[in-house]
């Protein structure tokens, strides 16, 4: 997972963001966050090395990132796509 900062919360900015991340095959998720942070990207890297890669070259060079926080999961305590409906 990583967090995200923008430089810029102008709508032009934060459109030229999310289409930026439309193009990553790396980002399988990005959610827009209220709080501290501004987007939660759910990166997918094929090890600690592809996903430096992916964090220097690619989203820290993005004109609108301000800064990123990585967390690694070290493992899945739970997951379900089940609705409690």
């Amino acid at each position: 997972m990583c967090q995200v900062r923008m430089r810029s919360h102008a709508l032009p900015d934060r459109h030229a963001f999310e289409a930026f991340l439309m193009t990553k095959a790396d980002v399988m998720e990005a959610h827009s966050m209220s709080g501290e942070w501004d987007y939660l990207l759910r990166i997918v890297a094929e090890d600690v090395a592809g996903y430096e890669r992916f964090l220097m070259r690619d989203l820290l060079n993005h004109p609108n990132v301000a800064t990123a926080a990585s967390h690694f999961a070290l493992s899945q305590v739970k997951y379900t796509t089940a609705l409690p409906v």
